[in-house]
């Protein structure tokens, strides 16, 4: 059984990690850890960098700027990079083969796009929890994913138990 398991570091994707490790131990199984930077916190950091300079009242070049949003990126995906190895130290995945990736992009897309190049038996994902009136307005990643997915969809909840 082929699982990709996309994390972000909340608990309902703890939560969704370790479901799908007791579900590895018991089945022959290769799970995929996968964590997507979103380009939007990229954007966001780069819009937060030029107020700041704005009101700071300095001049800056591009490629300063560059520079910046690049080490930002980097940071987010040394973060990313032990988000995962935190996952595969914690949890017990048995004789599963793990595979750890991170990749920058929209993440609803990246999830589909891995899902389907895998081949994915299943995505074990966690629901963040948004409120129905921000989810209907905003949709989830979540819901993109159930939407759209080439194979079943396990959703696991923040408050799930064992």
């Amino acid at each position: 059984m082929k699982m990709l398991i996309p994390v972000d570091g909340s608990l309902a994707s703890f939560n969704a990690a370790k479901k799908a490790a007791e579900i590895a131990r018991t089945q022959d199984s290769a799970v995929m850890l996968l964590t997507v930077i979103d380009y939007d916190e990229i954007t966001r950091h780069r819009r937060n960098e030029k107020l700041w300079r704005r009101v700071d009242g300095s001049l800056i070049t591009s490629k300063i700027m560059l520079e910046d949003e690049e080490e930002f990126a980097s940071e987010l995906r040394r973060n990313g990079e032990k988000l995962l190895d935190s996952l595969v130290e914690d949890l017990d995945f048995g004789n599963a083969k793990v595979q750890k990736v991170v990749m920058t992009g929209e993440p609803y897309q990246l999830i589909l796009e891995t899902a389907k190049g895998i081949n994915a038996d299943m995505i074990v994902m966690g629901n963040r929890g948004f409120s129905k009136i921000k989810r209907f307005f905003v949709g989830s990643v979540t819901q993109r994913v159930i939407s759209e997915a080439p194979c079943p969809v396990l959703v696991i909840h923040t408050d799930a138990e064992d």
